[in-house]
């Protein structure tokens, strides 16, 4: 038996429960421009919460989707509190993704941090998903949105967030 937190019950819903559910979903997309930000990686969280927060209320159960739209920064959900772990986290991708005129990389078109930018948004990836319960995003207590941004001259940066759930 399956205990399911989002519908408030325990086991499978009742086939009235089932066809209210799947006749009204309910689907929201915003997208949002964070003005520049330093390199680094940066606690974004209030500020989706803020663009999104009519929307959510209106959601038992569902999820929220976030999509950025570049190549060259990133999304992430880490420690929220203490800032030491997002620099910490910045000093690693340093050490393991170099740059400089002695890194092996061939697309510097843009300058020497222009290929690091682009592999480290590969490994932390553009996009999240996270639970929405009770009109709240369902995240643990220390957990945050992070926005990754790996090059040394940030430009706005946007992001498309999806909110689909009943």
């Amino acid at each position: 038996m399956l205990t399911s937190t989002c519908l408030g019950a325990i086991a499978k819903p009742s086939l009235n429960a089932q066809l209210t559910m799947a006749a009204a979903p309910k689907w929201a997309q915003k997208t949002i421009t964070l003005p520049p930000h330093k390199r680094g990686c940066h606690l974004i969280t209030p500020k989706i919460i803020k663009e999104i927060e009519q929307d959510l209320s209106g959601i038992k159960c569902g999820l929220a989707h976030l999509f950025l739209q570049h190549t060259s920064a990133s999304l992430t959900i880490n420690e929220n509190y203490d800032s030491d772990v997002r620099d910490d986290t910045e000093t690693f991708l340093k050490k393991m993704v170099p740059e400089g005129s002695s890194a092996p990389w061939k697309h510097t078109l843009e300058g020497s941090d222009d290929m690091p930018a682009h592999i480290k948004s590969s490994l932390f990836g553009c996009n999240l998903t996270v639970p929405i319960t009770d009109g709240r995003l369902n995240m643990g207590t220390w957990q945050g949105i992070w926005l990754c941004e790996h090059r040394d001259y940030a430009t706005p940066r946007t992001i498309v967030i999806t909110l689909n759930g009943v």
